[in-house]
């Protein structure tokens, strides 16, 4: 049972639906439409793979981040 995201074409509302079978009825939990389209969802994926090498800061290619050889701080690249 996947979690889609609509947004409504009539208010503008953005939702998640928990959709329990295919082809169910989606409609806005704000204006009642159905009138929604689904959208492209982004989604994160953890892993505890130690394959990975680990990349510290000032190190590999995140040391030209800020153009000193450190990358460490507000928007650096933060790996390891």
């Amino acid at each position: 049972m996947p979690i889609y995201e609509y947004a409504c074409s009539g208010c503008g509302a953005r939702f998640e639906k928990l959709v329990r079978a295919f082809g169910e009825a989606v409609s806005c939990p704000v204006c009642s439409r159905a009138d929604v389209e689904k959208q492209l969802s982004v989604f994160a994926v953890a892993s505890s793979s130690s394959s990975a090498p680990a990349v510290r800061c000032g190190e590999g290619a995140c040391a030209a981040a800020d153009g000193n050889g450190s990358p460490c701080g507000a928007g650096g690249c933060m790996l390891g």
